[in-house]
């Protein structure tokens, strides 16, 4: 499954890619932090990001900070090998 998933994100549009690494590297993002970390615009954002929904790639939350925001972040292999290794410490 996994090899099916990094194929399905290799043909995503560019932005989407690169909104799948912004996240990767920062973690957990609002789509304002996204669009100001990407240089991408909200739209192009807004976009990517429900590209990257559509693969379960992506996860929407709710960010208490600011309940009118939402909070994206990865889901998937790359999360749960991440889990383990915290669970160690």
């Amino acid at each position: 499954m996994a090899e099916s998933d990094a194929e399905e994100l290799s043909d995503l549009p560019p932005s989407a890619k690169l909104v799948f690494k912004v996240l990767e590297y920062n973690g957990p993002m609002t789509q304002k932090g996204i669009v100001e970390e990407s240089m991408l615009s909200a739209r192009t954002v807004r976009y990517a990001l429900e590209r990257l929904e559509e693969i379960d790639t992506v996860e929407e939350d709710v960010y208490f900070a600011d309940a009118r925001q939402n909070l994206y972040e990865i889901i998937g292999p790359e999360a749960e090998a991440e889990a383990p290794a915290a669970a160690d410490d």
